[in-house]
């Protein structure tokens, strides 16, 4: 891949040009309306969600080829899972329409479709349980060994936001069998909550797996310069244990590269002062490499940089001023390196990220706050999806009430 050069959203021009065919067709059986026309509409919504699924996971694996430092990653891995529980519902309704056809009902295939949210989230719930409840355990540990601030208790949040939109959708769903028949405004409140809750699920299982496959990358043994990136300091301006771990893991990288082929890389630290640090982590992390026997000569240092995309903004401005297409890897933590990377492309930087291990209880916690800052920078790509979502769930629940 070439620094800077994305393709937008590999595998979505296929996506909607099938969804325009299978459009035109049930469009076609309807208007037919000859026996049987529901059987072949329940084949073609088959065909349709099976191939959906191919193409997703097709474009997974490009853009994962291509880099795996994008956000179509989270998108298509999340929605794919949803697409496959759609898939395998329709082969069981096709595979029962076509052996007892008198038994199935028009209303059936519109249920089917408008209940898939729902029918999700009742499929997942053992998953979303086990990781509520991880999530809280770690918080509780995280908050004990860290103390007591709002970032800490972001997992907890998460999970009782997890839990209550559950509860609340189950608890509308149990209320509407006792009490009967829902309005219109009813069902399509209903609806819409699960498509929301939907819609983020699919986009926390995205998230994960995106962080797992990032932080198991690993760099050829042939870089020209490896980005240590800086965090916060203790109060003397040492570097934290986080900020060693990065350290000692480019350490490890430099001396495996130098007994493979005998390649010397430079260092680029990376990180500002902080208004509670006496001194730049940059100038922190030099003083720790130069302790741990590397030549000033090879240590660049970069200290302006305040935030994540500073800090690959202006390590490539260093980097390109010494070598133009050189060979970068860089080091953060394992939780981190996705979203480092997300930011080393927008500045185009052609760069391959190396997470170092964190305790187990505090990797939960920062993930929770990745995935916050990933649905933040991208609003309106969220909102686009989000939206086009809810209009789906709209338009079935007034076709279904109707």
């Amino acid at each position: 891949m070439k620094p800077g050069i994305r393709k937008k959203m590999p595998g979505i021009s296929g996506i909607i040009g099938l969804s325009v065919i299978t459009g035109i067709l049930l469009l076609y059986f309807i208007k037919l309306g000859r026996p049987g026309w529901l059987m072949w509409t329940n084949l073609v919504l088959t065909v349709y969600f099976s191939l959906v699924v191919c193409l997703l996971w097709r474009a997974f694996r490009l853009q994962l080829k291509e880099s795996p430092y994008s956000y179509n990653t989270i998108f298509y891995f999340g929605f794919a899972l949803f697409i496959l529980s759609l898939a395998g519902t329709y082969v069981y309704i096709t595979i029962h329409s076509f052996r007892n056809p008198q038994s199935f009902r028009e209303a059936q295939t519109i249920f089917t479709l408008l209940h898939s949210a729902k029918n999700y989230m009742l499929l997942t719930a053992p998953f979303l349980l086990l990781f509520a409840g991880s999530l809280f355990v770690s918080n509780i540990m995280l908050i004990r060994h860290e103390g007591f601030r709002f970032v800490n208790v972001l997992g907890i949040i998460l999970s009782f936001l997890l839990i209550a939109g559950q509860a609340l959708i189950d608890y509308l769903d149990y209320r509407a069998a006792v009490y009967g028949q829902q309005s219109l405004g009813e069902n399509l409140l209903i609806n819409l909550l699960a498509a929301f809750y939907l819609y983020f699920e699919c986009m926390i299982i995205g998230s994960a797996v995106a962080d797992i496959i990032a932080a198991k990358g690993n760099a050829e043994k042939d870089r020209d310069f490896l980005i240590v990136l800086g965090c916060a300091l203790k109060k003397d301006g040492t570097p934290t244990p986080l900020l060693k771990g990065r350290l000692n893991l480019a350490l490890q990288f430099r001396n495996a590269q130098m007994q493979k082929n005998g390649k010397e890389a430079f260092f680029v630290v990376s990180g500002g002062q902080g208004v509670d640090e006496i001194q730049s982590e940059a100038a922190a992390m030099q003083t720790y490499l130069l302790e741990q026997g590397i030549s000033p000569g090879r240590i660049l240092t970069e200290s302006r940089s305040v935030n994540t995309l500073e800090n690959m903004q202006f390590s490539k401005e260093i980097i390109d001023a010494v070598r133009k297409d050189a060979k970068v890897a860089f080091f953060t933590t394992n939780y981190h390196v996705f979203r480092a990377g997300l930011k080393a492309e927008q500045t185009g930087l052609d760069a391959v990220g190396m997470g170092a291990p964190t305790k187990w209880y505090f990797w939960p916690n920062a993930a929770v706050r990745e995935y916050v800052g990933l649905l933040t920078e991208h609003r309106r790509k969220q909102a686009i999806i989000l939206f086009a979502v809810a209009a789906v769930y709209t338009a079935l629940t007034v076709l279904a009430y109707a």
